[in-house]
């Protein structure tokens, strides 16, 4: 009885030091819990790394490589970041071989109308899908046409499955 009285008390001492912990940073003058990157919201509570996943077309990753290159502190929280630091994280997004990110990282590689080699985030990366399939279907490849028909495109069973 007296084990479990022990364990209980020290769990809620360390669950009321960590939340205090996060109020005191929350109370700071500069930290913000919401903010506005790339029109995405990004928690601010959580660590820069991890926040920035919320951006789609950024990984876990890509955001550790961004933070690296960018020179943010990774255990810092997102709310604590200032205006130069946000500048400096979205400048490695949207210029990442300028900033010495290698090519295989990035995740649109040789584009077919252009053919060049670009890392593509938010409104851009559903554009750019949405125009592969179009493109697809237009040619009447067999993957455009398994998208157009609703049907499975990459080759699993179909016998007693997917039938939605």
């Amino acid at each position: 009885v007296f084990q479990s009285l022990y364990l209980e008390l020290l769990l809620w001492n360390q669950f009321n030091n960590t939340a205090s912990i996060m109020a005191a940073m929350i109370a700071s003058a500069h930290f913000t819990l919401m903010l506005r990157v790339l029109n995405t919201n990004l928690n601010g509570k959580e660590t820069v790394r991890y926040a920035l996943t919320a951006i789609t077309g950024v990984g876990r990753r890509l955001s550790g490589l961004m933070c690296k290159k960018a020179g943010v502190d990774v255990a810092k929280r997102a709310g604590e970041l200032n205006e130069e630091e946000i500048a400096a994280l979205v400048a490695v997004l949207q210029n990442p071989l300028q900033c010495e990110v290698p090519e295989w990282f990035l995740n649109r590689r040789k584009d077919w109308k252009d053919g060049k080699t670009t890392q593509v985030y938010s409104n851009t990366l559903s554009t750019k899908l949405r125009d592969d399939l179009e493109v697809l279907k237009k040619m009447r490849a067999h993957r455009g046409l398994r998208h157009y028909w609703g049907l499975k495109v990459r080759g699993q069973h179909t016998c007693s499955t997917g039938r939605g």
